[in-house]
């Protein structure tokens, strides 16, 4: 059974574009970046998904439920943490998160005291005092303390400092280890590429392309680097190429045979030629439009 399952999922907003025609399949158990900027789409998928909004086509499922007619059964096994949180202000934290936990019927505070401890959150303070990472703290013990079987995370890191960013990250691997599906949602493409197994990429409320990150950075196109002196100009597929204090960096999509003819007629110290980075790769989809794959 998969976790999360889309067949034509559709969202209009009155003649207004939200989603449209959204196939989309996590598998259970994984580790799965959804990625596009802001205003692709990202928020509008995760809402349907969640049963907030409803569909204007298409249907959807998660852990085999459906978004419409199920929709209560799926927010008792979902943690889900908003891209934007909201609280009652004079709230404790401790209040705020044992309110959570009751809306899921489960005592969490083991768990919850165990978040809030790796995290740094001291639950005592209120919720109009604390700062915009201790309210995403605050959001991310919500989401995470009665541990469920799928988590859906929408823009998760926003106002959490390098270190906590790494701590929030170690907790999500250990989830995931421990059977836990997680859907990340981001436009911060490092953190899909260093923590998601797979991904999908969307623009202007479509997926233009999905898979392993590995195959997705398979677009045909290398990063190359030269110290040295290599005459770009004899080259075709030459793209942000960049020149300072003799190195000479590029991306490259043309015939590797012409790349080192090329460099045998330059003056080189060192060459390396490597896959793009994830950033790169979307670059590419996007200036592409979607149509490779």
């Amino acid at each position: 059974m998969d976790a999360i399952r889309t067949d034509g999922l559709t969202k209009y907003y009155g003649k207004a574009r939200g989603i449209e025609q959204i196939d989309l399949i996590v598998p259970q158990g994984g580790f799965f970046g959804f990625i596009g900027p802001n205003g692709a789409g990202k928020s509008t998928t995760i809402r349907t998904l969640l049963g907030l909004i409803r569909p204007s086509a298409g249907r959807a499922q998660i852990m085999g439920l459906d978004v419409v007619k199920e929709r209560e059964e799926i927010l008792k096994r979902v943690g889900y943490l908003p891209s934007e949180t909201a609280f009652y202000p004079r709230m404790s934290v401790r209040e705020a998160l044992k309110f959570s936990a009751d809306l899921h019927r489960q005592d969490c505070r083991k768990e919850a005291d165990r978040l809030c401890e790796r995290l740094h959150l001291d639950v005592g303070r209120r919720i109009d005092e604390l700062s915009f990472g201790n309210r995403k703290k605050a959001a991310i013990v919500c989401a995470l303390q009665h541990e469920p079987d799928l988590l859906i995370l929408d823009e998760p890191t926003g106002g959490l400092d390098p270190l906590m960013q790494r701590e929030f990250f170690a907790i999500l691997r250990e989830r995931n280890q421990a059977g836990a599906t997680i859907f990340l949602s981001s436009h911060i493409l490092s953190e899909v590429q260093h923590n998601c197994s797979d991904a999908a990429i969307i623009r202007e409320g479509r997926i233009i392309a999905s898979g392993s990150v590995e195959e997705l950075s398979r677009t045909g196109t290398k990063r190359v680097s030269v110290r040295g002196t290599l005459d770009c100009s004899a080259l075709s597929g030459v793209r942000d190429l960049q020149i300072s204090q003799g190195h000479t960096d590029f991306l490259y999509s043309g015939n590797m045979q012409s790349l080192l003819q090329t460099a045998a007629l330059g003056d080189i110290q060192d060459i390396s030629i490597t896959e793009p980075d994830l950033e790169e790769v979307f670059l590419h989809y996007y200036g592409k439009g979607g149509d490779e794959e």
